[in-house]
């Protein structure tokens, strides 16, 4: 929006003199003021001020007028701002690690009870979201062939279900600057929804409370009331019931993520599960152990490991030929969720074989390390990254996406 201000100019006589054809001198001194300000400028600069003084024969009298422009701009667009609203929000939408999964048992809806420590880490996407003129549709574009963009995008399932809860009307357009592969364990879609749940509270004036959102959310994904949590929590149930654990694991403790071009579906990880074969750790004492000490490799239980080893065997040959190149650098190696992101706890850097072997020349490769939020803040991506795509790790048009 451009702002111009306009100074009115004025005559000032004088009232006392033997004859209106004594002398008279008028000086007229004013700042120049441009045209046109930007808003965000305007409000920086100092207002202009318009002086006029005035003398004649038998006395002199000096006025000074100030005409505070500046002040008058800044109260016009607060106004404006309080009325409008934001109208475009770019956030970040992160991933997260499953540091411990324990399958607990089998629901009668068909589902399973967990208990994990989940970590938000500092990989992830950023969403950039625009107020449609449209009242009646979203439209969701992405970087990522085979990523959907229409209603069965956890993304528009979430705006969805905001307008839903509350009522409203707003309509979006989305682009999603996916960087967090799909298929990994790392929970990219479900964050994807939660930041979307996120940014239509704040277009709608946070009617909703952080709460009410992580509540909702639970309708459409199991995983996604966890990124309402301040980034580290241990979460029960079908991963809904979410409890806050804070200051557990220093966020500067690096660690390196490995995916390979191959993703693990869901659906047949859960399928080969037997749960009569899982471990019997109690994962209240894996929690405590954690919060004592730290992670190592014998916490780091992950009860998905060995159904998604026969769903992809490829993915334990790349775990144990992490564990075997390890030279003190991690302190834990283990997979995040179903799969198929194996994670190094310790370093930022990958096994040179990684690098070296022509069999994982297209392997995804990131750095990372734990981060958290604040209280009413949505998380911010950390200040440098360090990802890398394969040209293979992206889907195909045809192949289904499973977060």
């Amino acid at each position: 929006m451009a702002c111009s201000t306009h100074l009115l100019s004025q005559s000032l006589y004088q009232s006392h003199g033997p004859s209106p054809a004594a002398s008279r001198h008028l000086r007229f001194q004013a700042r120049p003021a441009a045209a046109a300000w930007s808003c965000s400028s305007a409000r920086s600069r100092r207002s202009p001020s318009v002086r006029v003084a005035a003398s004649a024969e038998q006395g002199r009298r000096q006025v000074e007028l100030t005409y505070d422009a500046q002040g008058k701009f800044n109260q016009l667009a607060d106004q404006i701002d309080q009325n409008v609203g934001i109208t475009r929000l770019n956030l970040f939408s992160p991933c997260k690690i499953n540091v411990f999964l324990r399958m607990t048992g089998k629901r009668p809806d068909g589902f399973h009870d967990l208990a994990s420590l989940f970590h938000v880490v500092s990989l992830g996407d950023t969403i950039k979201f625009s107020l449609s003129p449209s009242k009646s549709i979203d439209r969701l574009s992405t970087n990522v062939a085979g990523v959907p963009v229409d209603e069965s995008n956890l993304i528009i399932k979430a705006l969805n279900l905001y307008r839903k809860k509350t009522g409203t009307d707003k309509h979006f357009w989305i682009h999603l600057d996916k960087k967090v592969p799909t298929g990994a364990g790392l929970g990219g879609g479900s964050s994807n929804a939660a930041t979307a749940l996120w940014a239509a509270n704040q277009f709608s004036g946070g009617i909703a409370t952080e709460q009410d959102l992580q509540e909702w959310s639970a309708e459409i994904g199991s995983d996604i009331p966890f990124f309402f949590s301040r980034g580290a929590a241990y979460c029960t149930g079908r991963g809904e019931i979410v409890q806050d654990i804070p200051d557990l694991l220093p966020i500067n403790l690096p660690m390196v993520l490995i995916k390979p071009p191959e993703a693990c579906s869901t659906a047949e990880v859960y399928k080969r599960l037997r749960l009569d074969q899982t471990s019997q750790a109690d994962p209240l004492a894996l929690l405590k152990e954690i919060t004592q000490n730290g992670i190592s490799q014998d916490v780091c239980i992950n009860d998905l490991e060995p159904p998604a080893f026969e769903v992809l065997r490829s993915l334990k040959r790349l775990k144990k030929r992490i564990m075997a190149a390890n030279r003190g650098e991690y302190s834990a190696v283990f997979m995040s969720g179903s799969g198929s992101t194996i994670v190094g706890i310790g370093s930022p850097d990958p096994p040179a074989f990684v690098y070296d072997d022509e069999d994982y020349k297209d392997v995804f490769v990131s750095e990372a390390c734990f981060l958290t939020r604040e209280e009413n803040e949505w998380y911010r991506e950390p200040l440098t990254s360090n990802a890398t795509f394969s040209k293979e790790d992206l889907p195909s048009e045809a192949a289904p996406v499973v977060d």
